[in-house]
């Protein structure tokens, strides 16, 4: 199976679920974005390891994994999201020391925030992104040029946002494909991608 490559394209904040934000993946060599929904404490993690100008006081929990193994010698060479079941990522971690390579399994949101420390790549596999890519705008309307982008980055909403309480997220269990496929495309077209991902993860419950 052929790897894609994949850049860290944004990180938007849930409007439905308390506490979840929406990492957006973008395919380097392609159109397709993979959104994936992520907790808050990640999502400060992620956040503050791309504004390289946001120190925190004390070590985060990925930082200390960063001192850790630059103590020992260890280096995250890639992160490969290699599965998809039910809706959920798996990731790899490639490590090395001593020119001995090492496989640990790693939650998705950890893997990245991790690579970004270690100025690692980001891969996942041709049929992850065909399952669960979804294709954006590209040419927005004059109205929609002053608003905001999708590859911004929501640093102090991260940090230090008081979050509104959130509605119960919805239920698709009902829906028939062709339902969830215009949902799919509503919520992209709204830039709602913690929708999209959901509405996502339940047709490929279905596939």
């Amino acid at each position: 199976m052929s790897l894609v490559r994949l850049n860290i394209k944004g990180i938007s904040y849930s409007q439905t679920q308390n506490g979840a934000y929406a990492l957006i993946l973008n395919e380097v060599d392609g159109d397709r974005k993979l959104p994936i929904v992520i907790g808050a404490f990640e999502a400060q993690s992620i956040a503050i390891a791309l504004e390289k100008e946001i120190r925190p006081p004390r070590p985060l929990t990925h930082d200390l994994f960063k001192n850790f193994a630059d103590r020992f010698d260890i280096v995250v060479k890639q992160v490969i999201i290699h599965k998809l079941v039910d809706g959920v990522f798996y990731s790899s971690l490639i490590c090395e020391r001593d020119k001995i390579e090492e496989i640990i399994d790693a939650r998705t949101s950890d893997a990245i925030a991790l690579a970004l420390r270690f100025d690692a790549p980001i891969f996942t596999y041709k049929n992850i992104l065909d399952k669960a890519g979804i294709y954006l705008k590209v040419n927005p309307s004059k109205d929609e040029e002053n608003a905001p982008k999708e590859d911004s980055i929501l640093v102090d909403d991260v940090i230090a946002s008081e979050m509104e309480p959130s509605a119960p997220r919805e239920s698709y269990k009902g829906k028939t494909l062709e339902e969830l496929q215009t949902l799919l495309d509503e919520a992209v077209a709204n830039e709602d991608y913690e929708k999209a991902a959901h509405i996502r993860d339940e047709m490929s419950k279905r596939q």
